[in-house]
């Protein structure tokens, strides 16, 4: 077991401990790393304002269903288009 990450590794780690994918000794060598490193300290910050941000958007998607019909609608107008 290594117990310092490089600084993209630490990245890594990041991005998997924001979506509760990283195991908690990921965690421990992480918070290692954040305490020794700025520029990763800094980039784990910009990570959770963006998560935050995203979230807060309360962003809404189209089920697949109303993307195929559009896809479908799509299509039909660029083929009775003419075409110069």
């Amino acid at each position: 077991m290594r117990f310092f990450l490089k600084c993209n590794e630490a990245a890594h780690v990041c991005d998997k401990s924001q979506y509760n994918e990283a195991g908690f000794w990921d965690i421990v060598i992480l918070k290692m790393h954040l305490a020794i490193c700025k520029l990763c300290r800094n980039y784990s910050k910009q990570n959770v304002k963006l998560t935050d941000i995203i979230a807060a958007s309360k962003l809404k998607t189209l089920h697949p269903e109303e993307k195929q019909r559009l896809k479908m609608q799509l299509q039909q107008e660029m083929n009775t288009t003419p075409k110069p």
